[in-house]
Parts: C-alpha cells; sequence; structure tokens
C-alpha cells in the first residue's frame, strides 16, 4: 500500500482522526492523541494493514511555541509498507495512551522518551526514568531545559574544553 492508501484505510475504518498538516512528508500522518491507543489497535490487527513491527518511537520538541511530539514508525513485515504517526502534545501536560503491550519493544522506547521529554504514556506498566537517575530533575532533551548546577553534591559538567570538561 502506498501512504495515501494507509491513510485513506485509517480515514474509511475512523473518520476524523487525522490531523491535516501541510508540513508533514508523504509517509507522515498525525492522528488525534485521544483516539491513540484504538487507533494503534487498528493499524497493528488490520490484515490489509498488518504493522506488526514499531521500528522507533520517539519524541520531538518543537520549540517554545510548539507542543511535543510523539512520533511512532510502524512496519508491516508481510506487506512491505511503513508508516511514521505523529501525536502532539500539551506542552505543560503531555499524556497519551501506551501502546508497549501492544508492541512489546514500545515498553523501553517510552520509558526512554518519557526520561528526556517527560511525556507520560499512560497505562504503561512501569513508567519511570531509564536513562537518568530517578531524582533528575527535569527533561534533558527539551528545548527549555536547564540543566543542574549539581547532582548530590557532585558538579555537573557543562561543556568539554579542549583541556577537558568545565
Amino acid at each position: 500500500m502506498t501512504s495515501a492508501e494507509i491513510k485513506a484505510a485509517i480515514e474509511s475504518q475512523h473518520p476524523g482522526t487525522i490531523v491535516e498538516r501541510e508540513d508533514l512528508a508523504d509517509h507522515q500522518v498525525e492522528l488525534k492523541r485521544d483516539q491513540w491507543l484504538e487507533m494503534a489497535t487498528f493499524l497493528k490487527n488490520d490484515p490489509n494493514l498488518s504493522f506488526d513491527q514499531l521500528e522507533c518511537l520517539t519524541g520531538v520538541d518543537t520549540g517554545e511555541e510548539g507542543p511535543l511530539e510523539t512520533r511512532y514508525n510502524l512496519h508491516s513485515m508481510e506487506h512491505r509498507h511503513k508508516i511514521e504517526v505523529v501525536i502532539s502534545h500539551d506542552r505543560e501536560n503531555p499524556k497519551v495512551a501506551s501502546i508497549e503491550q501492544l508492541w512489546r519493544i514500545g515498553d523501553w522506547f517510552e520509558r526512554e522518551t518519557y526520561d528526556m521529554y517527560g511525556i507520560v504514556y499512560e497505562g504503561h506498566r512501569d513508567m519511570r526514568r531509564i536513562l537518568c537517575p530517578d531524582d533528575w530533575e527535569g527533561w534533558p532533551l527539551r528545548k527549555d531545559y536547564e540543566g543542574q548546577e549539581s547532582y548530590h553534591g557532585i558538579v555537573v559538567p557543562k561543556m568539554k574544553e579542549e583541556d577537558g570538561w568545565e
């Protein structure tokens, strides 16, 4: 299936779930956040789509004025087609349904995205940090992140100079 046919299948089965955006590439589609788990289940289980592989899931910070996003790269081993699903989040309370029980690899991807961007995947069985310590402050890959001066009395280096870390 082409990307246009995949989008048509989504729209025919779940009208009104696609968010129209002109800045996305042909292989990308934004879906409404509140219907994500239902749509993800459809994308995986529909025999014509059969997106049985979650290749990647990551966060994106679009900047101060824009939303946070989760991006899901889905692939069908059977049909050899793919799509990137975009879900936009409110910066102040970024939440979306977890897909870790649908695609098990989503467990690690969602935890990493939570750890770096603060996006909460509701229904995840172990939603906690995976890269930073549990008591780390902030979300390191957000554009507005200000690093800590110290962590438990240890100075956190800011940048590496020619002769070592500052």
